[in-house]
């Protein structure tokens, strides 16, 4: 699972899934760049314990355009010179019951804007990244390999979006979280069909509930986590690193003949594929 040598930007991540995520890239390797938007003290801890500012950086970043996500990228580039995977994590999940009819167009604009519009930002510039230092690459014979080993050498990069189990089988009183999650889904199978053949692959890890800082107000409720958890067959949320892991191994050669899956990681919770 090495990906020794590999520059990586990790959205969101300073804390729950995205620390986790850090923390497993690192031990895999990787030089890390992570963004956050206002936890500057979980922040610098995590970069001080991936080995400090050598092999992990922090960016400070709001991401609500596609601007956003372009600024993004760039600094993330210019930390390690280059950019061989980006996990898209970063999200907002209003947890307040609101129905379709009272929703406002602010908060719909809002969930959008950061779970997607974003997205397309950081995934735009990144692409653009990949290709571009792709093209640069001095081109060289590639070596034999054992056929017990995967073949990496057409590899340019791989895109990781975090989505739910809210975008396939919906949630109601949270229609904006799951259109934005549902059209995450929909962007990992276009771009997917567009990109591989470039040697861009693009992933999607779709989480059931995960024990986080999102989701402490909801899970902490007995009653309303009771109903929560009878609906998941393992009768527990996931643990954050059990959904970093998915994402480390859609990273590395070993996931070399999967694209446009959408990786469901739900306790056994399967309702859309």
């Amino acid at each position: 699972m090495s990906l020794q040598g590999k520059v990586a930007l990790i959205t969101g991540g300073s804390r729950g899934i995205g620390a986790a995520t850090v923390r497993l890239f690192h031990q895999a390797g990787a030089k890390v760049v992570f963004s956050y938007q206002s936890a500057t003290q979980q922040a610098e801890s995590l970069v001080a314990e991936c080995g400090g500012p050598v092999h992990t950086h922090a960016i400070r970043q709001t991401l609500s355009t596609p601007e956003d996500g372009q600024a993004l990228v760039t600094a993330a580039a210019a930390a390690f010179g280059r950019l061989d995977c980006a996990v898209l994590n970063h999200g907002i999940w209003p947890s307040h019951d609101q129905p379709i009819t009272t929703m406002t167009t602010d908060q719909w604009r809002n969930t959008l804007s950061t779970n997607l519009d974003s997205v397309f930002g950081v995934i735009r510039a990144a692409v653009a990244q990949m290709q571009s230092q792709a093209q640069s690459r001095p081109q060289t014979q590639p070596q034999s390999q054992p056929q017990s080993q995967p073949q990496t050498n057409a590899t340019k990069g791989h895109i990781v979006l975090v989505a739910s189990t809210a975008a396939q089988r919906g949630e109601a009183f949270h229609a904006d979280y799951a259109a934005s999650k549902g059209a995450l889904i929909s962007l990992t199978k276009s771009l997917s069909s567009e990109l591989i053949a470039q040697g861009i692959y693009v992933n999607c890890v779709a989480p059931g509930w995960v024990a986080t800082e999102m989701s402490v107000d909801v899970l902490s409720k007995p009653e309303t986590s009771k109903k929560l958890l009878s609906l998941i067959p393992l009768g527990r949320p996931a643990h954050v690193e059990e959904i970093a892991a998915p994402i480390l191994f859609l990273c590395t050669p070993f996931a070399g003949f999967i694209s446009g899956e959408i990786f469901n990681v739900n306790g056994g919770a399967v309702l859309v594929g």
